[in-house]
């Protein structure tokens, strides 16, 4: 029997993420990640594209700072719930790598946390590409890929990161978290920094700014202040 695809295995965890995504505080969205996030994104300029919106944070608050957002996801149970939370808002069940828009029709595509969790990454960046014009700009976040390679030992602060297997190597992983009464089940892809910056490259999306994130709201010395947690970086096209 085969796993099932990245797509299916969000579906199948789409209401236990809502839950988990919309109680405020409870990640590292509302904690520090988001605010730093937002610093890459240009003023609004006409409508933008959220790929892989989930159930709509991003957007909403992406609407209550003046942006025109179109969201899409892989998940339908995530759309559904977008669209409950904001009706009038334009969300669409969508695969990141057959995007429903016109070539060159948005000046700005995010992508929050989600090429790490698209099954074919490389054809979801050419999508993207294509429906930006030169000088279009994709704003994204991706777990780390340092992140995703390894694990800490323990969960001592001075706990030591061990990568076991190859960093250069592709392959999917699963993390399952339980915290403060919520589950949830985290599938996506490790994949090299070198596959991000080769899908980028490719279609004329030249990296402009980059931050590595770590857990800003943690104690000084602690684990996640000594390796990424997160990489966000705003990317331009060239051509």
């Amino acid at each position: 029997m085969t796993d099932p695809s990245l797509r299916e295995a969000w579906e199948a965890e789409a209401r236990n993420w809502v839950a988990w995504a919309r109680r405020p505080g409870h990640d590292s969205y509302w904690r520090f990640h988001r605010d730093r996030f937002l610093t890459l994104l240009p003023p609004p300029d006409g409508p933008m594209l959220d790929v892989g919106c989930g159930e709509g944070r991003l957007p909403r608050d992406l609407k209550a700072r003046g942006y025109d957002v179109i969201g899409v996801d892989g998940s339908a149970t995530l759309i559904e719930h977008a669209r409950e939370a904001d009706p009038h808002g334009d969300y669409r069940v969508v695969d990141a790598a057959e995007l429903p828009l016109a070539d060159a029709s948005v000046r700005l595509v995010t992508a929050f946390m989600s090429l790490h969790d698209i099954d074919d990454m490389p054809a979801a960046v050419r999508e993207i590409a294509r429906v930006l014009p030169p000088g279009g700009q994709l704003c994204a976040a991706i777990v780390h890929p340092m992140n995703s390679a390894g694990s800490f030992s323990q969960y001592a602060p001075d706990a030591p990161f061990v990568i076991r297997d190859s960093y250069f190597a592709t392959r999917r992983y699963a993390d399952a978290v339980e915290r403060d009464g919520l589950s949830m089940t985290f599938t996506s892809h490790h994949r090299p920094l070198e596959a991000y910056f080769n899908a980028l490259g490719a279609v004329g999306l030249f990296v402009e700014r980059l931050m590595e994130v770590g857990d800003s709201t943690a104690p000084a010395g602690d684990r996640w202040q000594r390796i990424p947690l997160f990489l966000d970086f705003r990317a331009v096209k060239q051509r």
